[in-house]
């Protein structure tokens, strides 16, 4: 409890240094939601974003992801503002945890669900773990347990940014903190390629500053399964339906949703008319609702 009392204490240091709305205190947490909440303490004198964490170590499944949002929903308190996280530094990156394709579907969730969203670098060019030699490991808990799978080195490796040497991250001639594994698609080569996992979250990205009912919108969840999530953002008249499929089947959306698609995890939907709404096997589309 007496981490309370310090928070307040941050928050207010922040506060008496900064201009208006020049400011945000993060605090990486894993906490349940009921304590959680806690250090937004109370009148605003708290966390700005208490980083909220179970997004990485939820199933994969619509339904358990639907019931989350809903239990995270229903404990903010009064003015309270939500972020999502859904990779950190201590997990298995999220190419890795579910794999490529399922990468853009989860990528979509993120940066479409109500809150901030927090990306973990590697994450929007779809990087994956890398397997670390035990003389190489440098995690202080990995060697002090050796040998037990505790290992955080796989997700902390080097980000990619060209297809040379060291990709870019040091000189040729420095060796990095850590391998840099088989060869991945950089920056560079994603920022030419107008379908890759950077192009998707730039454009997800880009969709959400523009359409306040994604960056500031309500959240109303329309249908949920194990392999499928579908819910509406909507703000001030404006509505879109995100509608994620989690599985590698085709599936039709049992709700209607009538509109056109300004946004699919392939990229390669933009504009077609939607009702019924069939979605590919691992995708995601967002959908402005006539």
């Amino acid at each position: 409890p007496e981490n309370l009392e310090i928070v307040t204490e941050l928050r207010a240091a922040l506060d008496g240094h900064r201009g208006d709305d020049d400011g945000l205190l993060i605090a990486e947490l894993y906490l349940p939601f009921h304590r959680l909440v806690r250090y937004y303490g109370r009148a605003g004198d708290g966390v700005h974003l208490p980083a909220n964490m179970h997004l990485i170590a939820a199933p994969y499944s619509g339904e358990h992801i639907a019931a989350l949002v809903d239990s995270y929903q229903a404990a903010l308190p009064s003015g309270a503002w939500p972020n999502w996280a859904l990779g950190n530094h201590d997990r298995s990156r999220i190419a890795t945890r579910v794999g490529p394709a399922r990468a853009r579907v989860a990528a979509m969730l993120l940066l479409t669900l109500r809150g901030t969203p927090i990306l973990y670098y590697g994450d929007e060019i779809g990087m994956p773990d890398v397997a670390v030699p035990a003389h190489l490991v440098r995690d202080p808990y990995e060697l002090r347990v050796p040998g037990i799978g505790v290992g955080r080195d796989p997700a902390r490796t080097p980000m990619r940014w060209t297809a040379g040497r060291n990709a870019g991250f040091c000189p040729p001639d420095v060796r990095p903190w850590l391998p840099l594994g088989p060869a991945h698609p950089g920056v560079a080569a994603q920022r030419r390629a107008a379908t890759s996992v950077l192009s998707l979250y730039r454009a997800l990205i880009a969709l959400r500053r523009s359409e306040s009912a994604l960056s500031i919108g309500a959240y109303q969840r329309l249908a949920a399964d194990a392999g499928l999530l579908v819910y509406r953002r909507r703000h001030d008249g404006r509505s879109l339906v995100v509608a994620l499929n989690l599985e590698s089947c085709q599936r039709i959306v049992p709700v209607p949703v009538t509109g056109r698609i300004v946004l699919a995890t392939g990229l390669d939907r933009t504009g077609e008319v939607t009702g019924p709404l069939t979605l590919r096997g691992d995708e995601g589309v967002i959908v402005a609702e006539d």
